[in-house]
């Protein structure tokens, strides 16, 4: 499965040495996008294994209870004219973002379906676990100059499983967060509330709460070059409509945006927001985003639906664009260096009542502008992976900042 105008390979991806003096004993993986140009790597298309929903109260259902139903305006040659503003702050129950979730939702599902997969549990011993999210933040590292991020890696049983660990750096954003970033935070969630339906066929109920603890989620398999993988994200909502029925064709991918008004201003949105769009639905097989553009009032004044496979068009003859080749190699190398790292599992680790796997001995990453690399002992525990007692673990760090000395964060 391939973006339209890549060309697909199997060759091995040669990675050069970084620049940037590290410690013998630090194995690294540089992260500069020349290095992964080549032809786009084997990733299988994405199959839906099955899905489940968590509910106002964050709780966890193996159903598809919280699926909503894409349902958009009457197209009337009039924009929208939703109020993303509507019901801020009073109908809004953000979910508690101190409450570190790790991979709890999707162990406690391949728990209860561990039997049932294809190729039974010993497919499951070669493959890697891994939240949607994670992998969107592998594939737009390359390109990402500003955000880091660190994930703890932990195998048990023969399964890799990567689970993220926000930083000091992200926590500090976090708690510092602006009253316009959060508002503009709510405005997403409330599009969504304007444009989905809980029925087919139904209208949607903007006037109610929107509650960003309820989520419905989509569990994938597929396979990037030798790497099998088992993945769960978010879904917004189903097409009644779509030319097919089968998840995960059938999902739909909802954004926001400001308003665009020059040549420049779509440039950058082609070049930085549309490749984590690309990333985000191209990963699970979603094939359309549909967008809301706002104006500074924060009414939606147009829609505009941007084909997953056609994102790339956008900024094919960009000098400064990105490249879908680069992105998918880099996560491959990415994956085999973190198999290549935890190559052991902990004897200690153990499946303990409750639902959720104790993933001891990890490896935590943090990416850099230049280099992914481990450095020192540390200590891994609920908050990295799951529930569980803490363990030792290696980590892995580095400077957020192009150029600059590796600091531990």
């Amino acid at each position: 499965m391939e973006p339209r105008g890549t060309k697909r390979g199997a060759g091995k991806i040669e990675v050069a040495e970084p620049r940037n003096k590290l410690p013998r004993s630090a194995p690294s993986l540089p992260t500069d996008p020349a290095l992964y140009s080549g032809p786009f790597p084997f990733y299988r298309r994405p199959s839906e294994l099955g899905c489940f929903s968590l509910d106002a109260q964050r709780q966890y259902h193996g159903d598809a209870r919280a699926l909503r139903y894409y349902s958009p305006p009457p197209t009337n040659g009039q924009g929208p004219n939703f109020d993303l503003r509507d019901g801020y702050p009073d109908r809004y129950q953000p979910r508690d973002e101190e409450l570190q979730e790790g991979l709890d939702h999707l162990l406690r599902w391949l728990l209860e379906h561990r039997g049932q997969l294809e190729g039974g549990p010993g497919w499951l011993a070669g493959a890697i676990v891994t939240w949607r999210g994670h992998l969107t933040k592998l594939l737009t590292t390359p390109y990402e100059r500003q955000d880091g991020w660190q994930l703890a890696a932990s195998r048990f049983q023969g399964t890799l499983y990567l689970s993220e660990v926000e930083t000091p750096a992200a926590r500090v954003q976090r708690l510092a967060r602006p009253p316009l970033l959060r508002e503009l935070m709510y405005m997403g969630y409330k599009f969504e509330q304007y444009m989905c339906a809980d029925k087919p066929g139904g209208s949607p109920d903007p006037s109610g709460e929107v509650n960003t603890n309820v989520a419905f989620c989509s569990v994938l398999r597929s396979r990037l070059g030798n790497h099998p993988l088992l993945f769960s994200g978010e879904v917004d909502c189903r097409d009644p409509q779509a030319p097919s029925t089968q998840p995960p064709t059938c999902y739909v991918e909802l954004k926001t945006s400001k308003e665009m008004h020059s040549p420049g201003q779509w440039r950058s949105f082609y070049r930085h927001k549309l490749l984590k769009w690309w990333a985000q639905s191209f990963l699970p097989g979603v094939p359309n985003v549909v967008a809301g553009f706002r104006n500074p009032e924060g009414f939606v004044c147009s829609l505009k639906t941007f084909p997953t496979m056609e994102m790339f068009e956008h900024v094919r003859n960009d000098r400064d664009g990105w490249n879908p080749s680069v992105c998918m190699n880099f996560c491959a190398a990415f994956l085999s260096f973190a198999q290549n790292t935890v190559v052991q599992d902990d004897p200690r680790e153990q499946v303990p009542e409750g639902g959720a796997v104790v993933l001891a001995h990890g490896v935590k990453h943090h990416r850099s502008g230049r280099h992914i690399y481990t450095h020192g002992e540390g200590l891994c525990g609920k908050q990295d992976l799951g529930q569980g007692k803490r363990g030792s673990a290696k980590r892995l760090y580095a400077d957020t900042r192009p150029g600059q000395p590796h600091l531990t964060l």
